[in-house]
C-alpha cells in the first residue's frame, strides 16, 4: 500500500490531537466574533424590504435584499412603535442595527433600531400618505371652508404658554384691537403628547362657545418638531370644529397637515394675528368713510326729492287745478258723447245689416213659396219630385200646400215640352 495523502493524514492528527466542538460552543464562538465587531455593532444597511410581516406582539419581520444577497432582519415592538411609515414588500429603506447570530437556527439576522425610506424620510412618506387618505376623504375641500368673522367677539388660541407664538399673536392682537379678549388653550406642541393635548384644546374652545374664531399653531422647528400639527387625530380635529381655524405652524415655507384642513393658512403666528384681528384704527376709518358715504347719498337722495317737488309746485297741476279739473270734466263729457254717438251708429249698421240678412232668409222660405199658389210634390220616402218621368201611373205621392196636405195616385204623367 501507498502512502496516505498528507491532508487526509493532517485531518486526522486535528482528530487525535484535540476535541471536537459542539454545534452550541461553535455557534457561541461565532456570536462572540461577531459581538467584537465595531462595524457589525452599528450598521446602516439599504436594500428592498421582502417578505415582510408585523407579528401580533408587534414584533416585525422581513428580509432586506438587494440583486445579489438577502439579509434576515428583525425589529422588536419597542422599535416598531417609532415607525412613522406603514412598511411595505418592495419599499426602500435605510435601517439601523446591529448584526447578530441568531442561535437557535445558527444563522445571523439584522436587529434594526430604526427604519426610514431610502431617498425620502420615513415622516415625508407618512406626510404623503396620509395627506392622500385624507385628501380622497375630501377633508381638504375648499366646500368644508368656512368664512372668518369681520368682528370677533374673542380669539381661541391653541398653543404652547411659554412659546415665542403666543407673544407674537398677542402684541400683534393688542396693537390691532386692544378690545378683542383672547383666550388661551395651553397645550404641548412637540412630543408623544402634544396631538392629544392640541385636540383637546381644539374641542375645548370650540364647544365653549365663546370664541368666534381659533388660531392653532407654534413657531418654526424641524419636520419633527413640527410633526404634532400632521397628526391624524389633530387634522381630523381641525377639520371637525365648527368655529373657524386659522392654522399657522411654522415659517412661510413650513406646510402642515393641519394647514390644509384649517379654514385659512397663515405663514406664521403674527400673520394669523392680523387676519384674525381687525384694525381698530382701519374699522374706525372705514366706519367714517361709509358714514360719510351714507350722508352724501341721503343729501343726494334729499336735493333730487326736492328739485322733483319744486317742478310738481311750478305746474299748472299746482297752480290751476281748478282750471285743469273743469278741463279734465269737459274731456269727459267729450269722450261720452263720441262713446254714445259711435254707439249707436254700431246699432244701427248691425240692425241694417240684420233685416236685410231677414229678407234674403225670407226670400227661400219655402213656406213663403206656398203662399204664392205653389207646392211641394214628396214620394212616400219624403224625397221631393222634380221632373215627371221619375214617377209612373200608380205612385201615391203627398201633395204639401200652404194650409194641408193631399195624398194622391198618379194616373198620368206628361214629359215637360223641349223649347
Amino acid at each position: 500500500m501507498g502512502p496516505e495523502p498528507r491532508g487526509g493524514a493532517t485531518t486526522l492528527n486535528l482528530f487525535q490531537e484535540a476535541d471536537a466542538l459542539s454545534v452550541t460552543e461553535l455557534t457561541f464562538h461565532i456570536r462572540r466574533l461577531f459581538d467584537e465587531d465595531s462595524l457589525l455593532n452599528r450598521v446602516a444597511v439599504r436594500g428592498e424590504l421582502s417578505n415582510f410581516r408585523r407579528h401580533h406582539s408587534g414584533h416585525c419581520y422581513f428580509t432586506l435584499k438587494d440583486s445579489a444577497a438577502a439579509l434576515r432582519c428583525v425589529m422588536f415592538r419597542s422599535r416598531a412603535v417609532s415607525l412613522r411609515f406603514e412598511p411595505a414588500d418592495g419599499m426602500q429603506v435605510r435601517v439601523l442595527g446591529r448584526v447578530a447570530v441568531y442561535e437557535r437556527d445558527g444563522s445571523y439576522q439584522l436587529y434594526v433600531d430604526s427604519m426610514v425610506a431610502d431617498g425620502l424620510g420615513d415622516l415625508s412618506v407618512a406626510f404623503a400618505r396620509l395627506r392622500e387618505k385624507l385628501l380622497e376623504e375630501g377633508l381638504f375641500d375648499d366646500s368644508r371652508k368656512q368664512p372668518l368673522p369681520l368682528l370677533p367677539r374673542a380669539i381661541g388660541v391653541v398653543t404652547s404658554p411659554t412659546g415665542a407664538a403666543l407673544r407674537d399673536i398677542v402684541t400683534v392682537a393688542r396693537r390691532r384691537h386692544a378690545g378683542i379678549p383672547i383666550l388661551l388653550a395651553p397645550v404641548a406642541v412637540q412630543g408623544e403628547e402634544a396631538p392629544e393635548q392640541i385636540v383637546r384644546g381644539i374641542q375645548l374652545l370650540d364647544r365653549s362657545g365663546r370664541v368666534d374664531v381659533i388660531i392653532i399653531g407654534r413657531g418654526g422647528g424641524s419636520i419633527e418638531e413640527l410633526w404634532a400639527f400632521n397628526d391624524e387625530r389633530v387634522v381630523r380635529a381641525v377639520a371637525a370644529a365648527t368655529t373657524p381655524i386659522v392654522s399657522a405652524v411654522g415659517h412661510q415655507t413650513d406646510y402642515t397637515l393641519s394647514d390644509f384642513a384649517a379654514d385659512r393658512r397663515a405663514a406664521t403666528p403674527s400673520q394669523a394675528a392680523e387676519i384674525v384681528t381687525p384694525d381698530r384704527l382701519a374699522l374706525i376709518q372705514r366706519l367714517r368713510t361709509n358714514q360719510h358715504r351714507l350722508n352724501q347719498s341721503l343729501l343726494n337722495r334729499l336735493i333730487r326729492r326736492r328739485l322733483r317737488l319744486e317742478r310738481c309746485l311750478a305746474s299748472n297741476l299746482f297752480r290751476r287745478p281748478q282750471e285743469i279739473l273743469q278741463e279734465r270734466m269737459q274731456r269727459l263729457d267729450q269722450l261720452q258723447d263720441r262713446l254714445a254717438s259711435a254707439v249707436e251708429t254700431l246699432l244701427n249698421r248691425n240692425q241694417q245689416r240684420w233685416q236685410l240678412a231677414n229678407e234674403k232668409l225670407n226670400l227661400l222660405d219655402p213656406l213663403r213659396v206656398l203662399q204664392r199658389g205653389y207646392s211641394v210634390v214628396r214620394r212616400q220616402d219624403g224625397q221631393v219630385v222634380r221632373r215627371a218621368e221619375t214617377v209612373g201611373q200608380g205612385d201615391r205621392l203627398d201633395v204639401w200646400l200652404q194650409e194641408g196636405r193631399l195624398g194622391v195616385v198618379v194616373t198620368e204623367t206628361e214629359k215637360a215640352r223641349q223649347s
